[in-house]
C-alpha cells in the first residue's frame, strides 16, 4: 500500500520554504491549493519574522527581478519582433536557416554562409541581412560582406533563354543579348579596363551609328573631365594607386528583355560588381572594396526602320551608382577609401545608401553630391 506523506516527513524549514518558492514560480497560473499544515506553520513563521524585520528577502513575491535586463529586452523586441516572426516563418519553410545544423544536415555555419546564391531572376524585395562585422583579408576579400555569395566574375551574368520578339528572330534575339552580356563583361570585368586600358571590345559592340555616345565615350577614355567621365560606362582603376587583392570581382543582378516600340528589342540589364582592392606599395595588406551599380537599356532596331549597322547593338540608357570612391575627382578612375587613410575631399552630405540594396531602383534625377554607404 502507498503511503502518503506526513505532516511530520523530515525536511528542514529551509528545505520546504525553498520548495514553497520553486513551486510557485514554476506554477504561477496553477489553481491555489489548500496549504498543508507544514506549509500553514511555515507561512506562518515567515509572517512572524517578517513582522520583525527578519525575514529572508522575497518571499512574499520571490527573487527581485533585474529591471534594467526586462527594460532591454523589452526595447530588442520592439525593434527585432517583426524580423524574427519572419525568420521563424522562413525556417518553418527551410529549417537549414537555423544555425548550428540542429536537424544533422551535414551542413556547417560557414558553408551555409558562404555558399553561392541562386540566380537572381527577379527584384529583390529587400537588401540583403546585415552580415557579421568581418574584416577583409588578402585571404578572404569579402569577409563581412553580402558579396561572399555572389558569383564570380563572368558567371554571374547570365544572358536569359532568347524568344522571338516583333520582327526579330530568336537567333538575333540571342545575339543581342550576348552582345550586351560582352558589353557588360569588357566593361567592368576585363583586367586590361580594369587598370585604365582603353576597351576596345566593349566598344566594339556598340553601333558606329550612335556617333554622340561614341564620340562621347572616346572623349571620356582620351581627355576625361567631369562632363566626359569614362567611369559612366567602365569601371577602372589607377594601377599606381591601387592593384587587385586577389583575381575575383563578384557579380550579381539579372538581364531581361521584350518588346519594344516600333518593333524594336528591348534588353535590360542591371547588375552589381564589387572589387576588393589593396594599394599598389610592396607589403600592402589592409583590403578596401568597392561596388558599381550599373543599369544599362540597350536596343536592338530594325534596319529597315532605322539607319542602324546590323549586328551591332544600340545604348539607349545607362546609369550607375558607386559606393566607396572619392567624390569630385574626375581623372577616369575609381579611387577607394581605405580605413587607415585620412579624409581628403568634401565632407559627404547625403543621406547613408546601402551599395548591396538591389531592391532600389535609382532615381535618374537623383541629387549627385558627395554622399555615404553603410557598408562596402
Amino acid at each position: 500500500m502507498a503511503r502518503q506523506p506526513s505532516d511530520e516527513s523530515p525536511i528542514s524549514d529551509e528545505e520546504w520554504e525553498r520548495f514553497l518558492k520553486d513551486a510557485e514560480r514554476e506554477t504561477p497560473d496553477a489553481a491555489p491549493k489548500e496549504p498543508s499544515a507544514r506549509a500553514r506553520m511555515v507561512t506562518e513563521r515567515l509572517r512572524q519574522q517578517d513582522a520583525r524585520g527578519e525575514a529572508p528577502e522575497g518571499w512574499r513575491t520571490g527573487p527581485a527581478r533585474p529591471e534594467v535586463r526586462t527594460a532591454r529586452r523589452r526595447r530588442m523586441w520592439a525593434i527585432i519582433g517583426v524580423p524574427v516572426a519572419v525568420v521563424v516563418a522562413s525556417v518553418a519553410v527551410k529549417p537549414s536557416l537555423l544555425p548550428g545544423d540542429p536537424f544533422g544536415s551535414g551542413a556547417s555555419d560557414d558553408s551555409v554562409a558562404a555558399s553561392p546564391l541562386p540566380a537572381e531572376t527577379g527584384r529583390p524585395t529587400g537588401p540583403p541581412s546585415s552580415m557579421a562585422p568581418d574584416t577583409p583579408t588578402l585571404a578572404d576579400p569579402f569577409a563581412g560582406s553580402p558579396a561572399k555569395r555572389y558569383a564570380d566574375g563572368a558567371a554571374g551574368i547570365v544572358a536569359p533563354k532568347a524568344t522571338a520578339v516583333g520582327g526579330f528572330s530568336k537567333a538575333q534575339v540571342a545575339q543581342a543579348l550576348e552582345q550586351t552580356r560582352e558589353l557588360l563583361v569588357a566593361a567592368n570585368l576585363d583586367p586590361a579596363t580594369l587598370r585604365g586600358g582603353r576597351p576596345e571590345t566593349a566598344l566594339g559592340v556598340l553601333d558606329p551609328r550612335q556617333p554622340e555616345l561614341v564620340e562621347l565615350l572616346n572623349t571620356s577614355l582620351r581627355k576625361p573631365d567631369k562632363d566626359h567621365d569614362p567611369l559612366t560606362m567602365f569601371s577602372r582603376f589607377d594601377p599606381a594607386e591601387v592593384r587587385p587583392a586577389g583575381d575575383v570581382v563578384k557579380t550579381r543582378g539579372r538581364m531581361t528583355f521584350e518588346a519594344g516600340k516600333d518593333g524594336s528589342v528591348l534588353v535590360h540589364a542591371d547588375y552589381t560588381f564589387v572589387y576588393p582592392l589593396v594599394k599598389a606599395r610592396d607589403g600592402a595588406t589592409e583590403v578596401a572594396r568597392t561596388v558599381v551599380r550599373r543599369l544599362l537599356d540597350v536596343q536592338l532596331l530594325d534596319p529597315s526602320r532605322y539607319q542602324v549597322t546590323p549586328g551591332k547593338i544600340s545604348v539607349q540608357r545607362y546609369d550607375q551608382e558607386i559606393g566607396n570612391s572619392a567624390c569630385d575627382l574626375y581623372d577616369g578612375f575609381l579611387h577607394p577609401d581605405f580605413d587607415s587613410d585620412a579624409p581628403v575631399g568634401p565632407s559627404p552630405s547625403g543621406s547613408a545608401v546601402d551599395p548591396y540594396d538591389r531592391s532600389r531602383t535609382p532615381d535618374p534625377n537623383r541629387d549627385e553630391s558627395c554622399g555615404t554607404v553603410s557598408r562596402t
